[in-house]
């Protein structure tokens, strides 16, 4: 195995990033030493276990070929409505030319069929009992309550608004350190419908994406907690209630019924803020356009994005001749959305990053840390927990700080690992 300075310098970034947590921290004196070294070992084993296992290539591409077929019955769906617009043979187009490629038509409808068939495996109890297990993985390695180490359990595979459904009846019981921890979770993972969503839109520049992705959202809740617990400790005397779900569907039918009308909510907020979010880069750049230009080159968000947040992506092992360029999408991640940072880490060519680079990247980005999200999260939890709302809204933003460097810090953790164990 080839291990580099790159490697290396990952290592000191994940320290920190720990460092920048403790400055916030609201208890200094309570650091949780073994939490620390618990969450490191168990993100370290999850990687190693999913990617240094004999033939973990063919895991990915196994994982790979279920996206694609996830994303192959979604087009048959979305032709059936939009025909050629949901990528079927256009009639003004030569047999032989590329299939248009249209975010709306493509995209979109996968959001809703993920999440039908989340609720559906949910109803079978296979995705509940998953879920389960990974709770109790967090319940015996890193001393989470019942309650909370369901809920972070299921931040994996569902949104940060919904997987608070999951524990509805224990929701006034949390304590202020747990109910910051699962706000910090719920920004540093994703959904299972727009994980899938993210794997499609990068699928012809990472062949991998779906593998990697998925185990992004799986290894970043460690690094969530153990950022959270950092800033608010838990009182030593806290209640650990056990958990019992409480999120149940009537029917097949009713689960359907739910996870489609979950996937337009989730559907109709990704293309609304995307196309807000567009349009004000667009306004921006057109008013820095009016500025002198910087090393031969228009004034842009993305370009200030890149000078600001270059030394970020450094530090967590990408090369310097490519910081810049990887800096503008950690920065457009963070104040715009993931997905129009996925979409601009797909639109690089190929020869221009390096896979290794964009790897890391796949991983830095994959979190719904960003500014828009904590709007989304506020209104969701206040409507959950009215009576709590004023400390929902206090916590809120501090949440945004560790849920973004927990995706930076899963990505250190996989930048310090030797390359080849990634095929890259």
């Amino acid at each position: 195995m080839v291990y580099t300075l790159e490697n290396a310098r990952s290592l000191g970034a994940i320290a920190l990033i720990i460092l920048v947590c403790w400055l916030f921290s609201e208890n200094k004196k309570r650091f949780p030493v073994f939490l620390a070294i618990g969450a490191l070992a168990l993100q370290a084993g999850l990687v190693l276990a999913l990617f240094a296992i004999p033939n973990s290539r063919d895991v990915l591409e196994g994982v790979t070929a279920a996206v694609d077929g996830l994303a192959a019955a979604t087009d048959k769906g979305s032709q059936f409505v939009f025909g050629y617009l949901g990528g079927g043979q256009s009639p003004f187009m030569p047999t032989d030319a590329p299939l248009p490629f249209i975010f709306g038509f493509r995209v979109l409808p996968l959001i809703l069929v993920i999440s039908a068939l989340s609720a559906l495996l949910w109803h079978w109890r296979i995705l509940e009992w998953i879920t389960r297990g990974f709770g109790f993985v967090f319940e015996k390695t890193m001393g989470l309550g019942g309650a909370s180490a369901l809920a972070v359990a299921a931040n994996i595979f569902m949104g940060m608004v919904e997987s608070p459904i999951v524990i509805r009846a224990y929701l006034d019981k949390l304590t202020r350190s747990e109910l910051f921890l699962m706000m910090v979770v719920g920004l540093a993972t994703v959904a299972g419908s727009t994980m899938v969503a993210y794997a499609v839109i990068l699928a012809p520049v990472l062949p991998t994406a779906a593998g990697h992705v998925l185990v992004a959202s799986i290894i970043s809740a460690p690094a969530g907690i153990l950022l959270a617990r950092i800033m608010i400790p838990e009182a030593p005397d806290a209640p650990k209630p056990d958990y019992d779900v409480t999120l149940k569907y009537e029917s097949s039918m009713d689960a359907i019924t739910h996870g489609v009308q979950d996937g337009v909510m989730v559907a109709v907020n990704v293309a609304a803020f995307i196309i807000v979010f567009v349009a004000f880069v667009w306004i921006v750049n057109n008013l820095l356009g009016l500025l002198p230009p910087l090393h031969g080159e228009p004034v842009t968000l993305q370009g200030i994005f890149g000078y600001v947040f270059a030394p970020v992506a450094y530090m967590i092992g990408i090369p310097w001749s490519e910081a810049h360029q990887a800096g503008n999408i950690l920065g457009v991640k963070l104040f715009l959305t993931e997905f129009i940072a996925y979409i601009d880490l797909g639109a690089i060519p190929v020869d221009a990053m390096s896979e290794r680079t964009r790897m890391i990247l796949t991983y830095a980005i994959c979190g719904f840390a960003n500014v828009a999200s904590v709007g989304i999260m506020t209104g969701g939890m206040s409507v959950l927990m009215p009576q709590r709302r004023s400390e929902i809204m206090s916590l809120s933003w501090k949440a945004l700080l560790p849920g973004f460097l927990a995706t930076l810090m899963t990505a250190s953790v996989v930048a310090a690992l030797p390359a080849m164990l990634f095929g890259g």
